[in-house]
Formats: structure tokens, sequence, C-alpha cells
């Protein structure tokens, strides 16, 4: 994946990016206190179209790492790759761009309150294309996510689980090759927050995407391909979940 602007419309979907993350730090200033470790010296490779979980209590870093990967956070040590951009080492441009190629799902969803679902969606791309251009890959998107007649909706008209999937499609508005999920389902109920699962895991399916979450639980990492584990901001434990069929 480089770094570019999103697909047009009409562009096939793009497949799954590689990633390798590279002796990855982060820290951050604690006011009149020590320096935080968040992530320390983190090593991982993912490949493209894995799905991957990462887990750990509060505080283990997860979210960080996801932020890093994401180019919201920028490292602070170490080398972190996606496709052919090494975003460490990116311009503040590049990193724009990048950042507009790949897809971020928020546990509190993020949505624009005086915007409806539709054009929640379109947002991320308007500086890229035209409006009329991307109403019919909102449509097709919220239909894809089961939100096909409330296009016109308000976030406050919308339940947790609606709002969630707007804030999916959104994510994929521009064909990401990767998509970063920080506790997507932290907010729902226990049976929307398997619809939601459902719904990622099905769209990596279909479209080959490279899938990273965090999550609190374990039981929505048994379903991605690894889980990695993490505690005081390192990786402690990385291994294949045997119970999910090895892809072709």
């Amino acid at each position: 994946m480089t770094a570019s602007a999103p697909a047009t419309e009409g562009t096939a979907t793009t497949p799954g990016a590689a990633l390798t993350a590279r002796e990855v730090t982060k820290v951050f200033a604690a006011g009149s206190g020590s320096p935080v470790t968040a992530v320390d010296r983190v090593s991982l490779s993912v490949a493209a179209g894995g799905t991957v979980a990462l887990v750990g209590p509060s505080g283990s870093g997860k979210s960080t790492l996801l932020h890093l990967l994401g180019a919201i956070e920028r490292a602070d040590g170490g080398s972190i790759t996606v496709a052919d951009t090494e975003i460490t080492a990116a311009d503040r441009a590049a990193l724009t761009r990048y950042r507009a190629g790949i897809g971020f799902v928020f546990q509190r969803f993020h949505l624009l309150p005086a915007l409806t679902a539709r054009d929640n969606v379109i947002a991320p791309v308007l500086p890229y294309r035209k409006r009329s251009n991307a109403l019919g890959r909102a449509g097709e998107l919220l239909a894809a996510v089961g939100l096909e007649g409330r296009e016109h909706r308000l976030p406050s008209q919308l339940s947790g689980g609606q709002q969630q999937r707007v804030a999916i499609a959104r994510a994929l508005v521009n064909r990401p090759a990767l998509l970063l999920a920080d506790e997507p389902t932290g907010n729902l109920d226990s049976a929307t927050g398997k619809e939601i699962i459902d719904l990622l895991l099905r769209l990596n399916a279909e479209h080959g995407m490279t899938l990273i979450l965090a999550t609190h639980d374990r039981e929505i990492a048994a379903r991605c391909d690894r889980v990695v584990s993490m505690r005081d901001g390192g990786i402690v434990d990385d291994r294949r979940n045997s119970a999910v069929p090895e892809r072709p």
C-alpha cells in the first residue's frame, strides 16, 4: 500500500497489507512524574489479509500500539512498515496520505452528530473526490453493514450497534488495505458486540483487508487468526489460534 490518496470510485478492492513493526517504542511524559513507556520495544509481523487480536489488561499498551500502526501517534523508536510505506520515516504530508488510505474503528464511534449516517460515511473522502461520486459508495457500504434505509438518520436516531456499523462503513469508504479496530465492542451489549465482530470478520473474508483489533474479550480474540498478548507495553505471548482454519 503506497502513501497515496484513496482509491477512486470503481477501483477494485485493495488486497490486504502486510505489516512489520521492529523494536517499536512509545514514551509519554507524565507531568512532574517519571515518563511512562506505553509501548516497549515491540516487534510484530502480520501477513496480508490476516486477523490479529491484541489482548491484555488496561494500560498494557494495545491501544497505543494501534495508534502507532495507524500513525495517530508517532513512535519514539523502532520502525513500522505497512506494505511499502515506512510510516516511522515518513514526513507529515506522506503520513496524511497514509492515514487517508487505512481504516480505523474506535470504541466511542466518533460520529459527527449533525450529519446523517450517509454523510458521516462520506466525510473522510470529501477532500479527494466529489460528493456526488461518494454517495453511491456510501449507500453500498451502509447496505453491506445492514443499514439500508437508514442513510438519512442522525446518530441520535440510531442505536449504539447501528452507530458502530456506520463507523465501520466510514472506515471502509477508502477501500483500506488495513483496518484497525480499538475495542470496537466496548460500548455495546454482548449480543450486539457479537454482531459487530461477525461483521468485521465477514468483511475481512470478503475484501481481503488485514484486520488488527484490540480487545479485552478473549472470546472475540479466539475468532482471530492470531492472539497477541500484551502487558506493561510489551508482547508476552504471540500464538496462532488453532481453532481458526489456516488461510490458503
